[in-house]
């Protein structure tokens, strides 16, 4: 018996537990809290990683070492087999051209060539990185393969250095002198 043959006989929903509807249903009385304590009243809640007010899990462990997981950068990743088997012969194959068709999710990641399976058409891709097996075979239906590599990311301080520049120059002179007014 399968899942799918359960559910269309008992139907694809459990039906909710009334509670408090007398001793007969087997949730009257308490209704399945208990006596007494704050979980017994409405409004009780507590925290997700609370442990009874034992020393919690993340506060036993020890943090050691050092990850530069902030600073990695992630991909797309493509197979041939996949725009092969997606595209046209002679089709232009970029990041956005597989966001518009829903082959990666959006066009805000580079995109990422693999060589898992065979290339019988020619396209023309333009990616970030593409392995050397994946251009052999787009190169060898006669495609090509144009990097462009991911702009690195560099601090601006061109604002910093403009407003520097103002700080360290003298200040105008005013032309503006006070008038000075007579006394009759």
């Amino acid at each position: 018996m399968m899942i799918h043959e359960i559910t269309s006989k008992a139907g694809k929903y459990k039906a909710r537990k009334r509670v408090g509807r007398g001793p007969g249903s087997g949730v009257g009385k308490t209704s399945g809290r208990g006596h007494k304590g704050a979980g017994s009243r409405a409004g009780n809640r507590r925290r997700a990683y609370f442990e009874g007010g034992q020393m919690s899990w993340a506060r036993r462990l020890p943090k050691r070492g050092f990850t530069n997981a902030n600073f990695r950068q992630d991909y797309h990743v493509v197979n041939i087999e996949l725009i092969d088997a997606r595209l046209d012969d002679g089709a232009d194959v970029n990041v956005q051209v597989l966001a518009d068709m829903g082959i990666v999710r959006d066009a805000k990641l580079p995109l990422k060539i693999l060589g898992n399976g065979e290339c019988t058409k020619k396209f023309n891709v333009t990616a970030a990185k593409c392995s050397e097996s994946a251009r052999a075979k787009i190169e060898g239906a006669g495609g090509t393969v144009t990097l462009a590599p991911v702009k690195k990311w560099v601090r601006d301080n061109s604002k910093k250095k403009a407003k520097a520049k103002v700080e360290a120059a003298p200040a105008p002179e005013s032309t503006d002198a006070p008038e000075e007014t007579q006394d009759s």
